[in-house]
């Protein structure tokens, strides 16, 4: 776990490259290659997890001479991958960096699509004059590029792309949408000429011309062919892979740890870990001091106590609440709406005094059907067209003020299924983005057609289906994968995700729909399989999701919000209308719940401080 750095026919140094000494303290290496009198620099910071010794330094050339990678991730299978090359390679050490090495020069680019891990890499072919950029399936690793018609940047991060631009000027297009979305789809960010690979994509630029052309390719592997007739064989089955998925990410030469929440996903993945790992297991839970629902210590305490864990938890106030946001826009680069970067944060700091390595439940809501919208989905199907279009009106007249309520009330009668999926994920309308920024927002239709079209969603019978394969691709690589993968390197700890684990997925996304959801439950076949090794007192406990209590927080300090966010003569004051800023916060005074669109405002503010 790395970061990584690498420009064609423009010059960084070793200062840029420190920028990133936070995602690899451990070494560093920099060297300059030239292709047909183009100029290719490598850089890389590195956290050593797997062969901390000098062999796994980057960047590493091919025996030959002819390739060189630099490499952000960890690839689980890579012992796997590594049985099938030639017995006479004399391998320098026993690092996943190595094995890719080898199997890319074997296979060519499209071997790519048998890694099984998280990673963003840049694989440099000199002798064939190309060179490759790609991105894990899930986009669990970032990796932002700048291209013009000589030149190539890319980064592990924005901000030492942003210090070798003279400009980066602020994209407004891309600023409706994530007013939308509330995060950013790949390729886009909020600067004009910085890019994001989107996620399961390579990007290949061949260098055997004066003026370097490129592509860019999506690559995805079939879905397995399974007998769906029988459903105990199939949860045995579930439950297989996802032992071998968590056993798989063990994989280590460092000790690793859990991120244990309250609730079934990050139990399973303790249990499982547990059950595999030689060591003692860690686990590390957050809280909130005072009396809020979102706090699971004592939900996790008794977990750790199930499980024999050595259970490190911490209670939390924010006496800095706006402060930190502001340091987490920093580190995170992109404004989120998601208020859980903020409980993030502290975990990954208490995290960080322990290990260098954490499992995660993150990523099972999504291809196993976890969310409310998804059974609103569901519901979609059953309503009579005829009541679809009475109950927006309906919702307004009583006043309800519940936000997923509001959401499924919006979306209800949108017959357009890309137009109704948007109105389920939407965090301001186009009314709204209209009067806060005088844009009309486009580009979000735009980019989840592009993946809808890729994933060949129209071809899934179930639209609620199509919708779990595009928040698994998207939602996740943008929003929640971006931000752990950013905090948690800022600690410099290595955060893996075995729910998403390759094979795995492939396996969920093959299963019949029913036995991932239904109108009252989601994650069947999980919960079901977890009833065989987690008691019910764990099972059964209600959904609390990672969040923080900003819902009464904004309320306590709407004073000082209102200072800030409407204050005169500020960067956030040049590009928004204050005056409809003003109605939002006095909506949430209301009783509106408008947690996610306020802090989504203030990062916005924080991040246009921070570029001016």
């Amino acid at each position: 776990m790395c970061g990584i750095l690498g420009s064609v026919n423009f010059a960084f140094d070793k200062k840029t490259l420190a920028l990133m000494a936070h995602r690899g303290p451990d070494d560093f290496g920099l060297e300059r290659f030239s292709v047909n009198d183009h100029s290719v620099c490598f850089g890389q910071q590195r956290l050593s997890i797997i062969d901390l010794s000098p062999a796994g330094h980057q960047p590493m050339v091919s025996n030959c001479g002819n390739y060189v990678i630099i490499f952000n991730g960890e690839i689980y299978n890579h012992l796997e991958l590594r049985s099938q090359l030639s017995k006479n390679i004399e391998y320098r050490g026993h690092s996943d960096t190595e094995t890719i090495l080898n199997y890319l020069i074997k296979f060519g680019i499209n071997g790519i699509a048998d890694f099984n891990g998280i990673y963003a890499f840049a694989f440099l072919d000199i002798r064939n004059q190309k060179l490759v950029l790609a991105r894990d399936s899930f986009g669990v690793k970032p990796l932002y590029f700048f291209q013009n018609e000589n030149s190539l940047i890319f980064a592990s991060e924005i901000r030492p792309l942003k210090s070798l631009l003279n400009k980066t000027d602020l994209n407004k297009k891309a600023l409706a949408s994530l007013l939308r979305l509330r995060y950013n789809v790949s390729p886009d960010t909020l600067y004009t000429n910085i890019k994001k690979l989107p996620p399961g994509h390579f990007h290949v630029l061949d260098l055997s011309s004066k003026y370097p052309t490129s592509n860019t390719k999506y690559f995805a592997g079939k879905l397995p062919d399974i007998n769906t007739s029988n459903r105990k064989v199939l949860i045995k089955q579930y439950g297989i892979e996802l032992e071998k998925a968590v056993n798989r990410q063990l994989l280590s030469d460092v000790e690793i740890g859990v991120m244990l929440s309250g609730g079934i996903d990050s139990a399973l993945v303790a249990a499982l870990a547990k059950k595999h790992y030689k060591g003692r297991l860690k686990a590390f839970t957050i809280g909130f001091e005072g009396d809020f629902a979102e706090d699971e210590i004592e939900d996790a305490r008794e977990t750790a106590r199930i499980l024999d864990l050595d259970h490190y938890v911490k209670k939390i106030t924010f006496s800095d609440f706006l402060g930190l946001i502001k340091e987490c826009t920093r580190i995170v680069e992109e404004p989120l709406a998601t208020t859980s970067m903020i409980p993030m944060f502290y975990l990954s700091q208490l995290t960080a005094h322990h290990v260098k390595v954490v499992l995660t439940g993150q990523g099972a809501d999504e291809p196993l059907g976890g969310y409310a919208r998804y059974k609103g989905e569901l519901y979609h199907q059953k309503v009579p067209e005829v009541l679809r279009n009475v109950i927006k009106p309906l919702i307004s007249f009583l006043k309800i003020k519940n936000e997923k309520i509001l959401r499924g009330a919006n979306s209800i009668g949108v017959i357009n299924i890309i137009d109704r999926f948007i109105a389920t994920y939407e965090i301001f309308s186009t009314d709204e983005i209209r009067k806060l920024i005088a844009v009309e927002d486009n580009l979000s239709k735009e980019r989840i057609s592009y993946f809808y079209d890729i994933l060949d969603c129209k071809s899934n019978p179930y639209s609620v289906a199509r919708m779990m394969a595009l928040d698994t691709r998207m939602n996740l690589s943008d929003d929640l994968l971006n931000y752990t993968d950013k905090i948690t390197m800022n600690f410099s700890i290595e955060c893996r995700v075995p729910m998403l684990d390759i094979e795995l997925v492939k396996f969920v996304e093959a299963l019949p729909i029913g036995l991932k959801l239904n109108r009252k439950h989601g994650k069947i076949i999980h919960k079901e399989f977890a009833k065989t090794i987690l008691p019910e007192s764990i099972i059964n406990r209600k959904k609390k999701g990672f969040q923080s209590p900003t819902n009464k927080w904004f309320r306590d300090e709407m004073a000082t919000l209102k200072q800030i966010l409407l204050s005169n003569n500020t960067p956030f004051s040049k590009v928004f209308n204050q005056v409809f800023v003003e109605e939002i916060l006095n909506q949430h005074l209301n009783g509106f719940n408008k947690e996610k669109q306020i802090f989504l405002l203030i990062s916005i503010y924080y991040w246009l401080e921070g570029n001016e």
